[in-house]
């Protein structure tokens, strides 16, 4: 971990905020939005590199101002302390534009409406996918971060086998890997936007718990341990004959990998079998494909044509439940843009970091397929979880 200034409000290097703020501004200006006012802590953190209680206010023109509530004594330039989001309209004075843009996907109504007081000559615009646009495009300082996340993430898989006892559940292997995990500095939150879901630090399904559907729009779902978090391990024996898909938390420093692994007790269905290299076969051919300017939705058909062409596909994404996409951004949040799926409307652009998860479920044995966090460059991609793929076996 590099030392945090802890009185220096700005942790990116000026040039670093400069990209995002062109990125962010870029967008604002195809949306025709005259100013930000963002609240969020995952835009913030895109931002200044930090948390805090308090907002960004970003006009298309001029000089950006950090208003904080909390913590006291952070220091830079275009910093405003304020008590009370009312104190905002003082400090822009007579520059309060005609439109305002906020996070209105996320923003609580009262806020919203509380806004729109201190405003009330500016029309309030939802803004949220002008940061979730900006933050598709990652800069190379971006994907520096989700690389790094990626190595420790990759070593924290390849203890997994160390890490399994006769005798174990579901459970007891996924509190193993959450403990090996945090000591080598995994943050433990899943940042995720949007509608409600909720994991505490990931998925490790067992053999037919695979198949549990959730009412997340997860790829996988799997019961849970109570109904006020169904998803995930539900206390299921590791018996020979199951599959053990793994899918952790790849937090390291503030941006994610995302990355699934497959391992099994003794010997497996060969449809199964079969079923896991077509994930993988997927990931080969969609790679060759991810390039920017390429329709996500492309990919998403490519991948059912391999998947009707090995007549899998009463088990993709799911048997009891399907999922609708393959793939998904990822960075600060787990799911960001763009969003493989079969109606999607994003363009693959340079600097995309995306998650790929082919996955089947086959009844009486469980969940097979990988997943990988993937670069997207002008002419290549780079795997930034290169773990081993294929199947692993826990001996008996």
């Amino acid at each position: 971990m590099q030392p945090v200034d802890l009185h220096k409000l700005m942790l990116l290097s000026e040039e670093e905020f400069n990209r995002r703020l062109d990125h962010v501004r870029a967008q604002m200006a195809d949306l025709e939005i005259p100013a930000l006012l963002i609240s969020d802590n995952a835009n913030k953190y895109y931002l200044t590199g930090r948390v805090y209680a308090g907002f960004v206010y970003i006009p298309l023109d001029g000089p950006v101002i950090f208003f904080v509530r909390r913590p006291v004594e952070l220091e830079g330039d275009g910093v405003v302390y304020i008590r009370k989001p009312e104190d905002i309209a003082g400090t822009i004075g007579l520059n309060v534009p005609p439109a305002i843009g906020l996070e209105l996907d996320i923003l609580p109504y009262s806020t919203a409406t509380r806004l729109k007081g201190i405003f009330p000559e500016s029309e309030l615009k939802n803004a949220s996918t002008v940061m979730r646009r900006a933050r598709a495009v990652k800069t190379e300082k971006e994907i520096e971060m989700i690389r790094r996340s990626g190595v420790k993430h990759v070593h924290v898989y390849s203890r997994i086998p160390h890490l399994f006892q006769p005798g174990m559940t579901d459970l007891g292997l996924q509190v193993e890997i959450e403990r090996v995990s945090r000591l080598e500095g995994c943050l433990g939150q899943f940042r995720i936007s949007g509608d409600s879901m909720e994991l505490h630090m990931g998925n490790v399904l067992v053999g037919d718990n695979a198949d549990s559907p959730s009412p997340y729009d997860f790829a996988m779902g799997g019961a849970g341990l109570d109904p006020s978090l169904p998803v995930g391990a539900d206390g299921t024996p590791i018996k020979p004959g199951d599959t053990i898909m793994v899918d952790m938390n790849g937090n390291f420093d503030g941006y994610m990998t995302d990355m699934t692994r497959v391992f099994a007790l003794g010997d497996i269905a060969p449809l199964a079998i079969e079923a896991h290299k077509c994930s993988i076969d997927i990931h080969r051919e969609l790679c060759k494909m991810m390039r920017p300017g390429t329709p996500a939705k492309e990919l998403y058909a490519k991948a059912e044509e391999i998947v009707k062409e090995r007549n899998l596909q009463h088990y993709y994404m799911g048997h009891r439940q399907h999922a609708g996409f393959i793939g998904h951004g990822v960075g600060i949040e787990i799911n960001e843009l763009p969003v493989i799926a079969p109606r999607s409307r994003d363009i693959l652009a340079e600097g995309n970091v995306i998650a790929l998860e082919p996955k089947f479920v086959i009844p009486g044995t469980g969940a097979v397929g990988i997943e990988n966090t993937y670069a997207v460059y002008a002419d290549h991609v780079e795997c930034l979880t290169p773990a081993p793929e294929e199947l692993s076996y826990f001996d008996v």
